[in-house]
Formats: structure tokens, C-alpha cells, sequence
């Protein structure tokens, strides 16, 4: 059995004055994005990516745009030092991008972060020490007060350095497992190394609350940021930043919060690699602010590039199910899901409309690179006429009556379950290429001779079975009804000609193809699918009429 009495909350509410954040129902404009894909991702590989593999994710990094990124720590290992040097060293770092370089409060590790970032353009030195109480109980066995001296001397050493050492140098500092510190406590070690930073207008100071771990329902950790928000020193030239990591599955619910609390800036990864279950995922959070209307300011307009080119430098996987970048999140299975779909795209052409209000797809997929017949409309064993019949209207220009369209949705999902598996696209096609279109029974039609009357038509039409031809002469009020009552009388079976539409699939005047389909119902109340295309209409007419009676004598379809 589990055991739930060995755990307790270990984390420190603030008072409820501070749900000002609760009253807010959007967020207004994008915060500042710091991505930490090449230190928090990378030090969370099994294999950390080489320095080639880096400087291509790099490169993805600015394309996104990025304009502050945390490149790695460069006292930890010779790849993070070698990536930082040559980022400077081969001037990779654009004017308007600002690199983050992460050390500890600890003097050797502080002096080699700065002989590694020497000479750069744009650079914050990000500091930290963890301040949690379960930290300074365990860990550093260290009081309050020495815990806050340890800041304070990290930021008394990177302000000297910053002014000793060549280049253009921020400072932010972070109390590392900030969740599980008390917040008034969190706050003074914060406002004391203000306090020797000095923020001003010229000197913006980002202070960052880490969620270490998640340890709070998000409402909770909102709370905590408006109370570091409302009580910091300096605040008007103090970014505040957030940095979640995802242990209990919250931390975009933990990210939004804390914008609505006060937070202006985001620390996360690309598809929320990071350590244990990961950092926030800034393409989920970016997305959700584009889907509101809100420009992020990152661009993911190509979405299955990011994938493959996280995939290949990572070595890690796009779940298939990931908010927004995930192969299958705007794909659609369920018959009743695709029929709003195909409803509400029709509807949205008809009537011209720009606004995305689409049921079920919260937003355009055309805008991250993807597409309508590949990720939208899937078929399996589960699917319905109306996402079926959409696969056959948009990819390939045929548009069946609803009864036929039915009629096919089952079959297409009977070979699905039996088969078990996923009908692509082209596979739809070529089942209803197979089962109704032009098919050839064991009669022809070898000629066609309309006669017009003043009622009606009269048609001489000439049958090939087996080899054997045999002429008919038929009435009808029309070309079709015509042919079918001398096929009728031809081969002598009783059927109704129930279902007859048409419609012009491609092209303009005599270059165009016409598509018919037509539903014959025996005498015991069972109908029979045809299709027929050819660029003269009555021509088109006769395949599907033929079509629906081969599949009626062979008792299919």
C-alpha cells in the first residue's frame, strides 16, 4: 500500500491580500522569453549535446527569436566554456541577443564565469544559492542569516568583476528552491542583494523566483510572486522573472498565474525539456497567448522544423499528444469531432471568414506549417462520414451525396478495424476508387444515341456482355432515366433509381471533369453506391449508373 502520512506541505502561503492577480481574466502582453534549452535542457540529457550540436540548436534559438538565452555554465564543464568563447569569440551573438551565463554564489566558480564571457557584447550573469529550508537544514546546515551572507557576498563579487573584466554585463539573481522558503524570508535575502546591486534606469536588476520544485497548487506560488512583486525594493528597475519546472504537471498553470501576479519575464525550454518532468514549455505558453490574440513575439511558424531539429541535436522526443508541436494534436479520429470539423471549414469558406472558429481546433493549424488533410482529418475505425467525406472533397475534388458518403464511411472504417490500422489519405482515395468509381461489371455500354422529343428522350444504346452485343431502344425524361430503363429491360432486373447528384470537379468549360454519383434501390430496400467521372457529363452520368448496378448485381457496396 502507499503510504500518504509521509508527506506534508512544504511550502509557505502568503496572506490572502495577495490575490489581486485573481480579479485578472487574460494576460495582456508577452513577457520577456529567456529560453534555458542549452543549459537546464541540456544538463537534463542523458548525452548533453557536443559543441556542433549546441551551436545548431543555438541557431534555432535566434530564429525563433530569442533575445535573451541561457547558454550554459561555463565553470561546469570544458564543452560549456568552449561554447561560450566561441559564441564570442566568432561574434555569433547579434547585436539585439543578450546571453546568460549561470554560476553559483561561490568565488572560484564566479571568477571563471567571468574569464569565460570576457569581451561579450550582451551578457547577464545569472548567480544564485538556494535559500529553501529544507536546504539550510540539510544541506548547508547554515542559519538564515548565513545563508543571506552567501548572496550577498555573490553579489558584491560579480558587481566588482563585472567592472573589472572586458564586456557588457546585467546581473540576475535567483534563490534557488525558492517554493520552499519562507516568502518573507526569500524577499529580504532578495532586497539585501538589491541593495548592492543597486538597480536604476540604467541598471535593471532581474530577480528570478524559481520553482525548483513544484510544490503548490499554481494559485499558491501566484500568490507568493505578488508578494515578492509588491514588496521588492527597487522594483521599478527590477525585472521580476519566473523559472518553473513541471514536477506536478502545473508549471504552465504556475507560469500564467504568476504573469496575471506581476511576473514580466519566463525562464523555460522548447517542449519542456528540463530536469525530472521538466521545465515550462515556452511553445505551450507562447502558443496559448496566440490562440487569445496575443502576438508573442517567438515565431513558430514552422513547427516540424523545431521538432526535427530538437529531436536530432537532443536526441530526446516530441510526445505525439504536446500542446500544439505534437504530430497528433490537431488530428481527429472520432466521427463526430470531424464532422463539426469538415462543418465548420466549409462554413469558414462560405462565408470568407478570417477569425479562427473552427469547432474542436483551437487554432489554425496552417499557421505553425501544418496541414488540413495531413494533421487534420485522420481515419481509422472510429471515424465518421462527415471527416471521410472531407478527405475526399478537399484532397481530391469529390464531393458524394450524404447517404453515399455514409454508406463509404463504413466501409472505409470496417477495412480500418480489420486491418487495424490508420487509412492515409491516398489509401481513402484508392478504397472509394475500388468500390464505386468507373467500375467495369460484366456489362458495357459500347454506344449512346439520344433522340429528343417533345416529352422526354428517347435513347438507342448498345450492350456489351461477354462479347455479345445487343441494341436497346428506351424512353425516359431524361439522358440518365433513358439509359437506366434500357439497362433495366436489358438484363431484366427491378431496381428504383433513388439518389442522382453531379457537380464539376477541376478545370473550365469542355476541359472540365464531371463527377456523378447515384444510389439504385432494389425491391428489398437495400441501396446500391455508384461514381462516374468524364469530361461529358452524360458520358459521367452512365459510369456511375453502370457502377451502382455492378455493385448491386455483385451485392456490394
Amino acid at each position: 500500500m502507499m503510504d500518504a502520512g509521509k508527506y506534508h506541505v512544504g511550502y509557505f502561503p502568503v496572506g490572502p491580500q495577495y490575490r489581486k492577480w485573481v480579479e485578472k481574466d487574460h494576460i495582456e502582453k508577452p513577457p520577456v522569453w529567456c529560453s534555458v534549452d542549452m543549459r537546464d535542457g541540456n544538463q537534463s540529457l542523458v548525452i548533453p549535446m557536443s559543441l556542433e550540436e549546441k551551436l545548431d540548436f543555438y541557431r534555432v534559438l535566434l530564429g525563433v527569436g530569442f533575445k535573451e538565452i541561457e547558454v550554459g555554465f561555463p565553470a561546469a564543464s570544458e564543452t560549456e566554456y568552449t561554447f561560450l568563447r566561441t559564441l564570442i569569440d566568432q561574434k555569433m551573438i547579434p547585436e539585439d541577443v543578450t546571453v546568460q551565463i549561470l554560476t553559483q554564489c561561490r568565488e572560484h566558480i564566479i571568477r571563471k564565469t567571468f574569464e569565460a564571457c570576457k569581451g561579450a557584447p550582451n551578457a547577464i550573469i545569472h548567480f544564485y544559492n538556494s535559500v529553501s529550508a529544507a536546504q539550510r537544514e540539510q544541506v548547508f546546515r547554515k542559519s538564515k542569516e548565513e545563508i543571506k551572507q552567501i548572496a550577498v557576498d555573490g553579489a558584491k563579487l560579480v558587481k566588482r568583476m563585472a567592472a573589472e573584466y572586458e564586456g557588457s554585463f546585467r546581473f540576475e539573481y535567483s534563490p534557488e528552491s525558492f517554493t520552499g522558503t519562507e516568502p518573507e524570508y526569500a524577499l529580504e535575502v532578495c532586497n539585501a542583494v538589491l541593495d548592492v546591486l543597486k538597480p536604476s534606469a540604467e541598471n535593471n536588476v532581474i530577480i528570478n523566483l524559481p520553482v525548483t520544485v513544484e510544490m503548490s497548487l499554481p494559485h499558491v506560488y501566484a500568490s507568493q510572486v505578488e508578494y515578492i512583486s509588491e514588496n521588492l525594493k527597487y522594483r521599478e528597475h527590477v525585472t521580476l522573472s519566473v523559472h518553473p519546472h513541471n514536477d506536478r504537471g502545473t508549471a504552465v498553470a504556475d507560469t500564467e498565474l504568476a504573469l496575471l501576479a506581476g511576473a514580466q519575464r519566463v525562464e523555460g525550454t522548447l517542449f519542456g525539456n528540463g530536469e525530472r518532468t521538466g521545465n515550462v514549455d515556452i511553445i505551450t505558453l507562447a502558443m496559448n497567448l496566440y490562440s487569445h490574440g496575443i502576438d508573442p513575439g517567438l515565431d513558430f511558424s514552422n513547427m516540424n522544423y523545431l521538432v526535427e531539429q530538437y529531436e536530432k541535436c537532443t536526441r530526446m522526443h516530441v510526445y505525439e499528444r504536446a500542446p500544439y508541436a505534437g504530430s497528433l494534436v490537431f488530428a481527429a479520429f472520432s466521427g463526430s469531432h470531424q464532422d463539426a470539423i469538415a462543418k465548420g471549414m466549409k462554413y469558414r469558406s462560405e462565408n470568407h471568414m478570417h477569425e479562427w472558429k473552427v469547432p474542436y481546433i483551437p487554432i489554425d493549424p496552417e499557421d505553425i506549417g501544418r496541414t488540413y488533410d495531413a494533421d487534420v482529418i485522420r481515419v481509422n475505425s472510429q471515424s465518421g462520414k462527415g471527416g471521410i467525406g472531407y478527405i475526399l472533397e478537399q484532397n481530391y475534388g469529390f464531393n458524394p451525396p450524404p447517404r453515399m458518403r455514409e454508406a463509404f464511411s463504413y466501409l472505409c472504417k470496417d477495412i480500418s478495424d480489420r486491418e487495424h490500422k490508420e487509412l492515409k489519405p491516398d489509401e481513402v482515395l484508392d478504397i472509394f476508387t475500388e468500390h464505386y468509381l468507373n467500375i467495369r461489371g460484366d456489362i458495357e455500354v459500347r454506344s449512346l444515341d439520344f433522340i429528343r422529343q417533345r416529352r422526354g428522350v428517347k435513347i438507342r444504346v448498345t450492350f456489351v456482355r461477354e462479347g455479345q452485343e445487343t441494341k436497346m431502344v428506351a424512353e425516359g425524361n431524361g439522358t440518365l432515366s433513358a439509359v437506366s430503363n434500357a439497362l433495366a429491360d436489358f438484363t431484366g432486373e427491378q431496381y428504383t433509381l433513388q439518389v442522382f447528384t453531379q457537380h464539376s470537379m477541376q478545370g473550365e468549360g469542355s476541359r472540365s471533369t464531371a463527377a456523378s454519383y447515384i444510389g439504385l434501390e432494389r425491391a428489398d430496400g437495400r441501396m446500391f453506391w455508384g461514381a462516374g467521372t468524364d469530361t461529358d457529363v452524360i458520358r459521367a452520368n452512365t459510369n456511375a449508373l453502370m457502377s451502382a448496378f455492378a455493385n448491386m448485381m455483385r451485392g456490394g457496396c
